[in-house]
């Protein structure tokens, strides 16, 4: 269900369950310096960001590790949506059980997403399943 509308999967039969479908974190950024936004559009500028490092926790890992402080951040996923409907898209349990949340979306292509983690931080491995696909309507 709901894979019908996402491309560029990483592990289907992971990611599909009867609740929806998961999408996975390819990158996160920190925003370095403010962007612009006005009433007409015309002084419209992004935000500059800067890709948050990941390691290895050990060396014969495959995967890396971020580790991130409370605050703000912008989310990448690997997947890509087809365009062909309006998704919803809320933060998956695990991350929200953890200090991490991301606003519901409604949206027919994935932007960078905001992540707020507060308290202690989180860690994220690369790949790790961060939100949920719950709704898609044509």
């Amino acid at each position: 269900m709901y894979a019908e509308y996402v491309t560029d999967i990483v592990h289907e039969p992971t990611q599909r369950h009867d609740d929806g479908f998961d999408l996975t974190v390819a990158e996160i950024y920190d925003v370095t310096e403010p962007g612009r936004i006005d009433f007409g559009g015309g002084e419209l500028e992004p935000a500059e960001t800067a890709a948050v490092p990941s390691e290895k926790r050990h060396p014969d890992d495959d995967y890396e590790w971020w580790t991130l402080r409370d605050g703000q951040y912008l989310l990448e996923y690997n997947e890509s949506l087809t365009g062909e409907t309006t998704v919803t898209l809320q933060p998956r349990s695990e991350l929200l059980e953890r200090g991490g949340t991301h606003p519901t979306l409604h949206v027919d292509e994935l932007p960078h997403v905001p992540l707020s983690v507060g308290g202690a931080g989180c860690r994220l491995k690369e790949n790790a399943r961060v939100s949920t696909i719950v709704d898609a309507r044509e």
